[in-house]
Order: structure tokens, then C-alpha cells, then sequence
């Protein structure tokens, strides 16, 4: 085949892949999906990588640009009013994201103890938080990003099916108690706002390779929109409405066409272990939450959805609808998400260098 004729049919292959996934997008937010451009992205990405019709992978500078710009959006959530409204909890909002922290790092070292999953991917698999910026960093970090992507969403799954039903029938809440409020947009210009996640991200990435960051398309990105939004600079800004779900469509394709049939018969054998954990991190969280009720005088129903492990748009739609304290919820989950986003490509390149001198040690 001519290197034309080879351009071409990839060419194709791209824009078949892109306008199935857009169609899949639309269709799933119609029926209220969350992130419907990232799962609708991953669904078709699979079917096109197992069939042979996909693209062989997406590009490295597509793949960081979207693992830049959804760290940026994070970034840009770390801002000095939310924490303050903290106040005198903030300790034990910190002690209870280190504990989720823990568990489910504990987590993922048991899904470790099958065969066929190294340490990097099972920790990386059963973190609490922050699944598609896990999903983008996965390779980069050591770990097979076709099971941490199954199981992530697996996990954010299981977190917004469940949590209704625990809100309607463990805590009797009336879910249509208040109204969510639309937060509303920043008050820069589009076109300013996408220079500057533009920027935050080309910064980011060159200073996380500066400093040796593990994973810096998502840490780097991550520290400079924080550091910013701390600082207060440069004025109310939000990720342009349209960025972030082509950033998700990326994501979901990097993921999807990792795919092949043994991999997928692999994790279908891993499924009902992951099961199991999932539910397990669920009931341990759902404790930190009665702890933290305990210790800050919150309700019950507020402590749960703080320490919900996953769900962030979904636990913050149900916090308002059931009049709990919205702001104190956003803050916790706030606190556990960058969190884990900072901790997780610590402890994946720490074991797996630990995995790869353990090789040598046995090669030699």
C-alpha cells in the first residue's frame, strides 16, 4: 500500500470513528448521561479497535492536550472561597480524603493479587476519584489503561446507580426539595478563557518535565490552573462549554482503542473481582461519612455525599435536590479529587520501578 493510499484510509478511519462517537454523544445526552461524550467515545472506540476498523491509536499530542485541559478544569476549581468555607473542618475533611485515599489503594493492591494485574494497574483501577484523568495518565504511569478504564468507570457507575436509592430509602430524603442552582459561567470572554487553559496546559506539561513530574500532562497542567485560581489570577474564568467534552471524546478514544479480544476475555475474568471491590471502597467510604458527620456536626445525609466515592457532577446534583449543604459537599469531594489526582502517579511510578528492578533482579 502507497503511503497516500495509507494516509487516506486512515483519514477515514478518523473521521468514521469521530462521527459514530459524536452521534453516540448526542444520542446519550439526550437520555441524561453523564459525560456522554466520554463514554459514548470509549462504547465505539471498542467496537472499532475489536472489528479492525479503528485508527491504531490516538496521536501523543492529542492525548496529552486532553489530559491537560480536563487537569485544567481541576485547576480551576481550587479557589481560596471554596475552601474558606471549610472553615474549622478542614482537618477532618483532609484526614477523611487521606483515608479514601488509603482504602482504596488497598483496594487495588488485592485486585493486584490476580495474575494478570500488575501493581500500577490495580492501584491505579480502584482509586477514588478523578477516573478519566486516571483513564488518560494510565499508560504513562506503567498500568494497562484498558482494565483501569473499565474498572474507573465501573466504580462512577455503581457510585451514581446506588446513591439515589441510598438518599431515597436509607435517608427517606425528599429529592426534589430544592431545585439544583445553575453555578453559572465565568465572566471572561470565551475566546480569553481558551488561551488561557491553552496556556496552562502548554506551561504545565513543560514545567512537569522540568521538575520530573509522574504523569506531567495531568499534574503540571493541574498545579499551574490551581496556583492561578489561588492567586486569582487572571479573573473569573471557566473552561469554555465546548472543550471539555471534546477533551472527554479523546480521552474515551485513547482508552477504547487499546482494546483487543484477549484483553477484553482478561478483564471480563477481573469483572466480578472489581465488582466486589468497588462495593467494598462504597460501604468503608459510607463509614468515613457517618465519621465525618460525627465530627462536624453535619447530617448524616451530608456526610454521605461528601465521602461518596465518585460521581462528582451526580453527588452535587443530588446535594442540592435534597437541600444538604451543597458548599460543604463540593469542598470534601473537591478535597478528595485533587487528592487522589496528585497521590496516584506517585504511588504508580513508585511501584512500578519497584516492579522493574524486582525484573532485573530475577533476569540477573
Amino acid at each position: 500500500m502507497t503511503r497516500a493510499r495509507t494516509a487516506a484510509v486512515s483519514a477515514a478511519r478518523w473521521v468514521a470513528l469521530t462521527v459514530v462517537s459524536v452521534a453516540g454523544w448526542f444520542a446519550l445526552d439526550a437520555v441524561g448521561l453523564t459525560a456522554p461524550s466520554l463514554f459514548a467515545a470509549l462504547v465505539v472506540a471498542v467496537i472499532f479497535a475489536l472489528t479492525g476498523l479503528g485508527p491504531a491509536r490516538v496521536p501523543r499530542l492529542g492525548s496529552m492536550a486532553a489530559q491537560g485541559t480536563l487537569a485544567v478544569t481541576i485547576g480551576l476549581m481550587i479557589d481560596p472561597e471554596t475552601l474558606g468555607a471549610l472553615g474549622d473542618n478542614a482537618i477532618s475533611a483532609v484526614l477523611v480524603g487521606v483515608a479514601t485515599l488509603v482504602v482504596s489503594a488497598g483496594a487495588g493492591a488485592l485486585l493486584a493479587l490476580h495474575r494478570e494485574v500488575t501493581a500500577a494497574t490495580g492501584m491505579l483501577s480502584l482509586i477514588a476519584g478523578g477516573a478519566t484523568g486516571l483513564v488518560a495518565a494510565a499508560k504513562e504511569l506503567g498500568g494497562d489503561e484498558r482494565v483501569v478504564a473499565v474498572v474507573q468507570y465501573l466504580r462512577v457507575a455503581l457510585v451514581v446507580v446506588t446513591m439515589p436509592l441510598v438518599v431515597t430509602f436509607a435517608f427517606h430524603a425528599d429529592t426534589h426539595a430544592v431545585a439544583a442552582s445553575d453555578p453559572g459561567g465565568g465572566s471572561l470572554p470565551w475566546w480569553v478563557a481558551s488561551g488561557f487553559v491553552a496556556g496552562a496546559v502548554v506551561v504545565g506539561i513543560v514545567a512537569g518535565r522540568l521538575l520530573r513530574l509522574p504523569a506531567p500532562a495531568t499534574l503540571g497542567p493541574l498545579l499551574v490552573a490551581g496556583a492561578c485560581a489561588l492567586s486569582g489570577w487572571p479573573g473569573d474564568i471557566d473552561v469554555p462549554a465546548a472543550v471539555l467534552p471534546v477533551a472527554f471524546l479523546v480521552i474515551g478514544w485513547q482508552a477504547g482503542l487499546a482494546f483487543t479480544l484477549p484483553s477484553l476475555r482478561m478483564i471480563g475474568r477481573l469483572f466480578p473481582y472489581a465488582v466486589a471491590l468497588v462495593l467494598g471502597v462504597g460501604v468503608v467510604c459510607s463509614l468515613f461519612g457517618w465519621l465525618l458527620a460525627e465530627l462536624t456536626g453535619t447530617s448524616m445525609l451530608t456526610g454521605y455525599l461528601a465521602t461518596t466515592p465518585g460521581g462528582l457532577a451526580a453527588v452535587l446534583a443530588v446535594s442540592a435536590s435534597t437541600g444538604s449543604d451543597v458548599t460543604f459537599v463540593a469542598c470534601v469531594q473537591l478535597i478528595r479529587l485533587v487528592l487522589m489526582l496528585i497521590a496516584a502517579p506517585v504511588i504508580a511510578s513508585l511501584l512500578t520501578r519497584r516492579a522493574g528492578r524486582r525484573k532485573d533482579l530475577v533476569g540477573v
